[in-house]
């Protein structure tokens, strides 16, 4: 059955510029962006959003869901996670399939497929981790390209478990472009880390505020400028994910300046918490023990700037949830042992609108390009970021006049707390259509389950 759907009266903003317009969506795609009369469409549902603005759906491609980890698991699962992305905005995401432990790149991605199918509730792809490079796994990349997941990550830290060599990452990069991929980098000087961490702990202090002690700006800046020679090497694009320093983001825009094939994204904590975070008493610090940690404010400082001179171009929630109670469970003796990562997927849109867009720190078209136009373009999600005649209908209708208030307890991530606990924010996300269905309203889940759809990415 054919079904049409008017959203009439708000102003749809686009990165490339903003109009008053009606969209029309005929069968979950926007089918034309003006002015119509309704009664020339014959049947139509009409909702008028006057006063509101129309955005794009979020597009988040730095999650984390049901995913194992430092010992256990993330607490959202594929059911939960993209629930609370659609109450928060976001109708796509990239999550990271984790290559486990003795198992093949295949086998590890086929199981993460599994994990999502009649889960998600808004559309997905993966990218896959290389977490051991095993005799004859690059000769899985042909295919597993092939099957749409066009992008890898490897990681810089956590030696013994998930690190690469940079002999290994040499080659993955190498590999991966050949066959029209990308690889993201965690990029963090991890023996240098591991080292600063026996200290602390030989120290006595072993309390979750020394998480950020042993992960100084100078172990992410190193890393970032070792990446970018290995890619040159490798002849290979990089992607940088969570970048949260000033030199990281003067390293990024130096290569770009080279026209090198060189991007990164930064995450909404970065943006927005300080690190005073980690001199909570007990272990509330716990909650921000994140990789990497959070920084002073000259490096807020430095992330926003480079958001708006373009050398970062993507801002994601890196949702890596561990409830707090889970976090003391593993770590209360050891920082080492806490679980790195924290909730952010439902907060990442209307945090960043107002702590960007309504601060003055970000025109509207650039929000939208960085929530959602950027990254979908980097990562080749066809159809998805964008306003416009023939791309899927998801659609943010957001009311700049409301206010919305950030708690543990309404929230639908599966948390027990958030960073932003008793935020205040100016604007509020009244409702989200992903592919012309309504998905949320006011903050609830109102779509039908399972309904997200694994997204085949092209590669670059």
């Amino acid at each position: 059955m054919t079904t049409k759907l008017l959203l009439s009266g708000g102003r749809v903003v686009n990165a490339s510029g903003s109009t008053d317009a009606d969209v029309l969506v005929l069968d979950g795609r926007i089918e034309a962006v003006g002015r119509f009369d309704p009664a020339a469409l014959g049947e139509v549902e009409r909702v008028d959003v006057s006063g509101k603005l129309l955005l794009p759906g979020g597009v988040d491609v730095h999650t984390h869901l049901d995913s194992p980890m430092m010992g256990t698991v993330t607490s959202d699962d594929f059911a939960s996670g993209t629930r609370a992305a659609a109450c928060g905005g976001t109708t796509t995401l990239v999550d990271f399939a984790m290559q486990t432990p003795g198992s093949t790149l295949q086998d590890s991605l086929a199981a993460h497929h599994a994990k999502a199918a009649g889960k998600a509730v808004v559309d997905y792809g993966f990218h896959m981790c290389v977490t051991d490079l095993y005799d004859g796994a690059t000769k899985e990349f042909p295919e597993i390209i092939g099957s749409g997941v066009s992008s890898f990550k490897v990681f810089m830290a956590y030696r013994g478990t998930i690190m690469l060599h940079d002999g290994d990452m040499f080659e993955v990069l190498r590999t991966s472009a050949a066959h029209g991929g990308q690889v993201c980098v965690h990029a963090e000087n991890g023996d240098v880390i591991d080292r600063l961490a026996a200290d602390l702990v030989t120290a006595g202090r072993t309390g979750p505020g020394s998480h950020e002690i042993a992960r100084p700006p100078a172990t992410e800046v190193e890393a970032v400028h070792r990446a970018i020679r290995i890619a040159r090497m490798a002849d290979a694009p990089l992607y940088f994910v969570h970048l949260s320093t000033e030199g990281a983001v003067e390293a990024v825009a130096d290569a770009r300046s080279r026209d090198w094939a060189v991007a990164g994204e930064t995450c909404t904590h970065y943006l927005t918490l300080d690190r005073s975070l980690y001199d909570a008493p007990g272990f509330e610090a716990a909650k921000v023990v994140l990789t990497p940690p959070l920084r002073e404010q000259h490096h807020r400082e430095a992330l926003w700037r480079g958001l708006r001179a373009g050398s970062l171009g993507v801002v994601s929630s890196d949702h890596c949830p561990f409830c707090l109670e889970e976090k003391r469970r593993l770590g209360e003796h050891d920082f080492r042992a806490i679980p790195n990562g924290g909730p952010g997927v439902e907060h990442r849109f209307i945090v960043l609108y107002a702590q960007g867009v309504r601060e003055g720190r970000l025109s509207l078209e650039k929000f939208v390009d960085l929530v959602a136009t950027a990254p979908a373009r980097q990562f080749g999600l066809a159809g998805k970021g964008a306003i416009v005649p023939g791309a899927d209908a998801d659609i943010v209708v957001l009311d700049p006049d409301g206010t919305t208030t950030i708690s543990a307890a309404t929230q639908n991530q599966r948390m027990d707390y958030t960073p932003y606990e008793g935020w205040e924010l100016p604007g509020v996300i009244e409702a989200v259509y992903s592919r012309g269905d309504l998905v949320a309203r006011a903050g609830r889940y109102v779509g039908a389950e399972g309904r997200g759809r694994f997204l085949a990415r092209r590669t670059a």
